[in-house]
């Protein structure tokens, strides 16, 4: 049976102190600061449903990309897959542009505010991209504009479960993250049935009123905490500003246990979204059934979907920091012995299943093990710094990898299956080191 060493509350000052002198903590292996979130309640399981709500709605649209991307490239604008494939990076990379100032602009407008922005920026985009008539219009509409108004959406439906939840966090963000999946599910299968009925633009048009539709929601439903309220309150009276939040952001880049988290958020985001940008392409290199390109993308969503509650419940039982190294360390393992020989259909399918399981688990787990690490006063701080690391991965690493599998004629995807697998993998023992810190080699005990 797995052994939980048991906290004993401590200041984040302290933290920090016991950082600098590198005296290593045995017993607060647990969460650092405050610890009395409500942890359930009427009021906190409906902030995780409005963050599902704004979860479904900008995963949805950004698994929906490839539809579009395929649209595109063999009708719209032909031939220009190397432009148009930055679009979807681009977009991604920006949903965590806002983080180095998060906690200042929740300070200033709160998550309802940021909200109402989203639910304007967001389906205004959409629409905007839905009259189109030039690849740089997209950049604008479908890239920048969407990615900016999701990075106010994103920071707080991530924000808010960390913050109302405590021993059952896991499962709060699991069910947060778990709409991204079913965003993904359903939201593409309307886009393609609308693509192939309607046309594109009405497809985004669609996909945007879906969008206004569960932002809405969002915004309604996500709210700060109350001991975050309070937080604020103080610093408001205390007439906190940019100086205190970066002196805040440098106390947490000298806690080593936070360092090496941003290192698995850096080296990670440059792998993980390979599989599920190029596997459909890779299907149909191979010349399988056509429906598996198709549909490849929506089933991954799904099994995403299913994982991240799995996951994020079986964490609250097992330990946040375990979970994610289990889950990191798997995924780059099932994409270099799997991924790299898989010729046929069934094949392809395992890798599937297994890598949407296991890198759901490490997508839900990765925001779940950060109060952890940085402490329950430092999640808005915290979360900001750590989610601005993806945006280099986001952004290059899907291109680079389109790269390395041109190399040769025709592509070799098995460049595309070790380069992410390798990332994943070594993310995955950034993750154990972060463990073994934490808690030392025992693996029965619980952190």
């Amino acid at each position: 049976m797995i052994k939980e060493k048991k906290q004993t509350s401590i200041n984040s000052l302290d933290f920090n102190e016991e950082e600098k002198s590198g005296k290593h903590q045995d017993k607060d292996i647990g969460e650092v600061g405050m610890i009395d979130a409500p942890d359930g309640g009427k009021a906190a399981w409906t902030v995780v449903f409005g963050s599902f709500c704004g979860m479904f709605a900008i995963y949805g649209v950004n698994y929906s990309w490839g539809l579009f991307l395929r649209n595109y490239n063999e009708f719209v604008y032909v031939g220009k897959m190397t432009q148009l494939s930055w679009i979807g990076s681009i977009c991604i990379s920006l949903y965590f542009i806002i983080g180095p100032i998060n906690e200042w602009i929740v300070r200033k407008l709160g998550y309802t505010k940021m909200l109402m922005i989203a639910t304007i920026l967001c389906p205004l985009a959409l629409m905007l991209a839905s009259i189109s008539h030039e690849i740089w219009h997209l950049y604008l509409t479908q890239g920048v504009m969407f990615g900016v108004g999701a990075s106010f959406v994103w920071f707080p439906c991530i924000g808010a479960p960390q913050e109302w939840f405590s021993s059952r966090r896991g499962t709060a963000i699991g069910i947060t993250m778990c709409g991204s999946g079913v965003g993904g599910l359903v939201i593409s299968n309307i886009c393609q049935a609308a693509i192939l009925s309607l046309g594109y633009r009405w497809s985004l048009r669609i996909a945007g009123f879906i969008c206004f539709f569960f932002l809405i929601l969002a915004t309604i439903f996500v709210k700060q905490s109350p001991a975050q309220l309070a937080k604020q309150l103080r610093q408001d009276q205390d007439q906190e500003g940019f100086s205190e939040m970066i002196k805040k952001q440098k106390a947490l880049l000298k806690n080593s246990q936070f360092n090496i988290m941003l290192m698995v958020g850096f080296i990670t985001t440059f792998g993980y979204l390979v599989p599920s940008f190029l596997l459909p392409s890779y299907a149909r290199s191979l010349n399988l059934n056509p429906w598996i390109g198709t549909n490849l993308s929506a089933i991954m969503s799904a099994i995403n979907a299913v994982s991240k509650l799995v996951n994020g419940t079986a964490s609250d039982r097992i330990g946040r920091i375990n979970g994610l190294f289990i889950c990191t360390f798997l995924s780059g393992i099932i994409s270099l012995a799997i991924w790299t020989n898989a010729r046929t259909e069934a094949t392809i399918w395992v890798f599937a299943v297994l890598y949407g399981f296991f890198g759901g688990g490490y997508l839900t787990l990765f925001p779940a093990s950060l109060p952890q690490v940085a402490g329950y006063d430092n999640i808005t701080a915290a979360n900001g710094l750590l989610y601005f690391t993806n945006t280099f991965g986001y952004l290059f690493g899907t291109p680079i990898a389109s790269a390395i599998i041109n190399l040769t004629t025709p592509p070799n995807y098995v460049y595309a299956a070790v380069w992410g697998g390798l990332l994943m993998a070594v993310g995955g023992l950034f993750c154990l080191a972060l463990r073994v810190m934490r808690a030392g080699w025992n693996p029965m005990v619980k952190v």
